[in-house]
């Protein structure tokens, strides 16, 4: 073989060798990436609920349409709506179920316009149309009638549940003895509609996380469970008003620990912020309790502080769960 000949092989296998070198290196390093961003991928999708916007709302007169654009924006994947809030366009129409099928076929159009999945309808039914958790029987068969057509709505959406308040009776047994009648009403009904029947610690016996998941277990009915929310866990308001002052608190991380077995949602409620992040709850350590119990759904971010504008809560919020998250075991 000339010499130049051998010399022009050897380059180009030279070349070749690098080539596929260069290439294995590549492959590797991709890997690596690969499984960088594994360990450090959160393990939960974020949503946002809607009631992180309702002063854009109620006070600043945003259309509650607009929320599916918002949301998108601010580079989230799910929706949470709050019924109230639609209130306004619902009487707008001649009846209540007319004003439904009106705003469910416009919120159908918004997310899919906006690439986004609707995944609750959070119901707050004005006290006038009663409470569920109440001793007599007829009052509370027609409040949890009441919640039939949200049920309906919810199911249109495609949203996986709806969450549900439990206000009532103040005395434990007596609560507890009507939430298990309404809530399993209610969950017989939703689940012909295959919607989950969600409780919130949202107050008062609700926030008692031990006497709700007694209520839970003994519906017996497997669509019936519980948002988890970081924040409200007041078991007793001054002058025993539904919404106000605190005067007893439940265990925040007890709480969700006990909550989470029953959880179809979470919810990461936040509050004010100072420099160094959210002032009232450690998310990190509400983070890990999540995920040890093995949920890997969505979580909700609800802001509902005052020193930060909506949007700026939201945001902050969402990067504080997306470090909170980096730093689990």
């Amino acid at each position: 073989m000339k010499r130049r000949t051998f010399v022009r092989g050897m380059a180009v296998a030279g070349v070749g060798i690098g080539v596929t070198g260069l290439s294995a290196c590549s492959t590797s390093a991709n890997k690596d990436k690969a499984t960088t961003e594994n360990r450090t991928a959160p393990f939960f999708k974020l949503s946002l609920a809607q009631w992180s916007i309702h002063r854009m709302i109620q006070r600043d007169h945003l259309d509650p349409y607009q929320f599916a654009a918002k949301a998108k924006g601010w580079g989230f994947e799910g929706l949470e709506y709050v019924s109230h809030l639609y209130q306004p366009k619902l009487e707008e129409a001649s009846s209540l179920n007319i004003g439904i099928q009106n705003m469910v076929a416009e919120l159908n159009k918004r997310k899919n316009e906006h690439g986004i999945e609707n995944l609750m309808m959070m119901v707050d039914l004005p006290p006038g149309e009663g409470d569920m958790a109440v001793l007599d029987e007829a009052k509370r068969n027609k409040a949890v009638e009441k919640h039939y057509p949200w049920v309906d709505a919810t199911n249109g959406l495609g949203c996986h549940s709806m969450r549900v308040n439990m206000f009532g009776e103040f005395e434990a047994a007596n609560w507890k003895m009507a939430s298990i009648e309404a809530l399993r009403k209610l969950g017989e009904y939703a689940a012909s509609q295959n919607v989950n029947i969600l409780v919130e610690n949202h107050g008062w016996l609700t926030s008692n996380a031990a006497l709700l998941m007694e209520v839970i277990n003994e519906t017996g009915l497997t669509n019936v469970g519980t948002l988890p929310d970081f924040g409200n866990f007041c078991t007793k308001r001054k002058d025993m008003e539904r919404w106000g002052e605190c005067e007893e608190e439940y265990d925040k991380y007890k709480g969700i620990k006990e909550l989470m077995p029953a959880a179809r949602a979470v919810s990461a409620k936040s509050y004010d912020f100072d420099e160094e992040g959210q002032t009232t709850i450690d998310y990190v350590r509400m983070l890990q309790i999540v995920k040890d119990a093995g949920y890997t759904g969505y979580i909700g971010v609800e802001y509902e502080g005052d020193n930060l504008s909506e949007e700026e809560g939201i945001l902050a919020t969402k990067n504080l769960l997306l470090n909170a998250a980096k730093e689990l075991q």
